[in-house]
């Protein structure tokens, strides 16, 4: 039977695609890379150039399996000859609802009746992005992680007009790209990990605001305590092995003193109206100008990758 992804499409050039494009193209898939200009699929292609030399520096890939990878990508400013004959179109564009409507509704004009649409949100509901769309059974998010070339997790969500069939398909796929996919049953906002990613943003903003703890004590703590097993330890699998129990206790007298905020934090808002962005600007939570950003990617990247060789390994 013909390979329904034989021919795939990445719509976006910036931070995400040319992971994206990678990992699909491990899938066995071969990928159109499409930019608005020449000039951004040129800058989309040294992304995806940097992350082949890095993985095969870290012993991620062999020569030989980065140049094959590579074969299988192409670029093009054309939308329409970046879709065609494609199973699946990933869109991968800044996050703007009008924006993603917009090019949703190009996408279903150019394409096949068949192809299925995804989109990379990490914030939007697909519902909303696909609710002028004739086909939005075929629509789906396909959320990847950063950096998408060493996060093996990918978050699939079912809109409410999602078909079973279209889920199915897309768990198979990122299992072939070796992904490790889950499924948000309801098209909320953040789907899994963001919506648990941010309630533990708040709590930690909320803590440096009360004076509970430095910034610097609050991200060592994570890194040094419960992070540390989360790799292979989820919060809920940990609640049941230590006992229901002793998790209700704690939270009856935990739980009323957490932020319940129906907002973003007075501190948070402070500092971004002040022009205090974090690395961008040189402060945040942290004085940027005394500590150097591109370390820190680095050991996170280093971490991912020894990540990868146990687990391959296992």
């Amino acid at each position: 039977m013909e390979d329904e992804f034989a021919r795939v499409a990445v719509i976006g050039t910036g931070m995400m695609g040319p992971g994206i494009a990678l990992t699909l193209a491990k899938g066995g898939c071969r990928v159109a890379l499409y930019g608005r200009s020449q000039e951004s699929v040129e800058r989309g292609f040294a992304g995806l150039d940097e992350a082949l030399t890095f993985l095969t520096i870290k012993r991620l890939l062999d020569a030989e399996e980065a140049a094959l990878l590579r074969e299988r990508i192409w670029g093009t400013h054309d939308l329409t000859e970046a879709v065609a004959g494609a199973g699946l179109v990933q869109e991968s564009i800044p996050e703007n609802l009008d924006a993603k409507r917009a090019l949703f509704r190009q996408l279903e004009e150019v394409c096949s009746s068949e192809t299925i649409l995804t989109s990379d949100t990490s914030g939007l509901r697909i519902s909303d992005l696909a609710v002028h769309l004739e086909r939005p059974e075929r629509t789906a998010t396909l959320h990847f992680w950063f950096p998408p070339h060493l996060m093996p997790l990918v978050e699939i969500t079912q809109g409410e007009r999602t078909s079973e069939a279209t889920v199915d398909k897309l768990v198979e796929l990122m299992r072939r790209c070796g992904k490790v996919p889950v499924v948000a049953r309801k098209d909320v906002p953040g789907q899994i990990a963001n919506r648990l990613q941010h309630a533990l943003f708040r709590e930690a903003v909320y803590m440096v605001q009360e004076g509970i703890g430095s910034a610097e004590d609050v991200d060592l703590a994570l890194k040094m305590g419960p992070g540390r097993r989360w790799p292979v330890y989820g919060v809920l699998e940990h609640h049941d092995v230590v006992g229901l129990d002793l998790g209700l206790a704690v939270q009856k007298s935990l739980v009323p003193g957490l932020s319940r905020a129906p907002e973003p934090l007075p501190l948070l808002q402070e500092k971004v109206s002040r022009g205090q962005l974090g690395v961008k600007t040189g402060q945040g939570f942290y004085n940027w100008s005394e500590r150097d950003p591109s370390a820190v990617k680095a050991r996170r990247d280093a971490f991912l990758c020894m990540l990868a060789r146990e687990w391959s390994q296992a």
